[in-house]
Parts: C-alpha cells; structure tokens; sequence
C-alpha cells in the first residue's frame, strides 16, 4: 500500500495529538509534595500552604540553599501563610491577611520574612520593599535528620504556639501570640444579653482566665438548672467552689456529678468527678 505525502502529513498530525492527550492525562507523583496545615489559634485560624523538598542525600543549608541569600521557605511556589486574625510573631503584630514566608539561612541566625506579595514563584520576584516584617531567629542543631522539609505548630495553647521549620539537621521556632481576652469579654456580654445566655460556657472562661468566682459560680447554677442531669456541669461547679474554697461544697457536688455520670454509663465523667472529690477531701 502506497501513502501519499498528505497521508502521512496527516497521519504524523494525528499521532503528534494522541501522544499529547497521553502526556495532558500522565499522573506522576510530584518531586517536591505540597502541603496545607490548618490550625485553630485564638479566636481565628492560621493556614500554611507549601512544598516540601527532599534531602536526597544532598547537603542542604551552605549549599543547595545557600547562606545569607533569600530562600522560598519550601519548593516551588514560595510558601504562604495566612492569618483570620491579627497574630503577634515574636514581638511585632501582624494584621489579618496573606503573605509570603520567606527565610535567609545562616549559621548562626535566621531572618524571617513576611511578604506582601504572597503569590509568586520561588523567591525570583521577591522585593525588599514589600517585606511587611522581618526579624532574626537562632537555629536549633537537630540531632535525628529531617528528609522532608517540615512545618509543624507546637505547644499549642489558646493565645500561644510555636511555628516549627525543620530540614535536615536545622531548626528554627517562631513564637507565636494573640490577645483574645478583650475580644471574649465583649462576645460574653453581648451573648448575654440574649435570650439563650451561654452561662456554661461563660463560666468556664471565667474560671480559667482569672476573673470573678462568684459570677462564675452564679453562672454554673444556671447552668445546672438548664441541664440539672449534666456530670459535667456539676464537674465544673464542683471546680469553681474548691477554688473559692468551699470543699465541702466541692465534695457534695463532685458526688452528685458521680452519681449522674454512673447513672449515664459515662466513664470519664466517673473519673473525673472522682479525681475532683479526692481533691476537695485534702
């Protein structure tokens, strides 16, 4: 069979298309993973989005990422940070909003980079002029290697955390704090002017943070006369008069929070009722 030229012109077309719908549907895994973390922090949420190098055997910082130059934080696309609410990182606040991370390796200390611009490739475009903040950090020599370039939140508590970076045998920790007191005092009082009064909860907040006893202790009654069978609002009540001092009335308590516990089959709340009663017996 003879093909003439515009055959094969047309066949060579039609062979150049498939191989191209072949490569457009070809998964293959990514060479750097990316990764989002979110994490609940105060009243809001912080959200990382990055790609994650590997070691491969190569000598990362001094080399591969070279010293004192401005790395991307990650591979790929520099690596994003976003803040619901105003966050302070080490020392100086930052408002609500998008940014890229940026990090200068060194030795002996890091600088740590917000940037404006949070979306862009690498670290090629990146602009002093649009740093929102910067400032120094030491690194940590890890003892166990990290083969994956690694962020991670630690020691996290509801105003406090820690914002890890980790590769190969470095680490550096960001501190992170929020001031959120004001901010609930206002939602308490506003809630409480409405029909459905959050008393529990209420009473709670003011038991952990310091403020009054008794408008807790007039709140978890409240609280009990809503939910008259509830273990763990006798546990809480029963928490709010040992710390006021009242042990007797911790103990009564912590046995009624025993009794309604058992009778719900509620293990935890048998525990802790039980610890909250051998407590107010010292």
């Amino acid at each position: 069979m003879k093909l003439t030229i515009k055959t094969i012109l047309l066949l060579l077309v039609v062979w150049g298309m498939q191989l191209e719908v072949n490569a457009q549907g070809l998964k293959m895994p990514q060479a750097s993973s990316g990764q989002t973390l979110i994490q609940d922090f105060g009243l809001g949420k912080i959200t990382i989005t990055y790609s994650r190098p590997n070691t491969k055997g190569r000598k990362v910082f001094g080399d591969l990422e070279p010293f004192d130059k401005v790395w991307r934080t990650g591979a790929n696309s520099a690596t994003v940070i976003k803040f619901t609410e105003s966050v302070n990182l080490n020392g100086k606040i930052v408002p609500a909003g998008e940014y890229g991370l940026f990090t200068i390796p060194n030795p002996t200390e890091w600088t740590v980079i917000l940037s404006k611009t949070a979306q862009q490739w690498g670290a090629y475009t990146y602009k002093e002029s649009d740093d929102v903040l910067r400032f120094k950090v030491k690194p940590t020599v890890l003892k166990d290697k990290v083969e994956t370039f690694t962020i991670q939140f630690a020691n996290v508590l509801p105003t406090s955390a820690q914002l890890q970076l980790m590769w190969e045998n470095t680490a550096i920790s960001i501190n992170l704090t929020t001031s959120i007191d004001e901010k609930v005092m206002a939602n308490i009082d506003e809630a409480m002017k409405g029909e459905k009064k959050p008393y529990f909860q209420a009473a709670q907040y003011y038991f952990e943070n310091g403020k009054s006893l008794k408008t807790a202790l007039n709140w978890m009654n409240e609280a009990e006369k809503a939910d008259p069978k509830a273990p763990w609002v006798k546990l809480w009540k029963g928490r709010v008069l040992l710390k006021l001092g009242d042990k007797e009335a911790a103990q009564v308590t912590a046995k009624e929070g025993i009794a309604l516990a058992t009778e719900a089959k509620n293990d935890e709340y048998i525990r802790l009722n039980s610890q909250l009663l051998a407590e107010a017996k010292k």
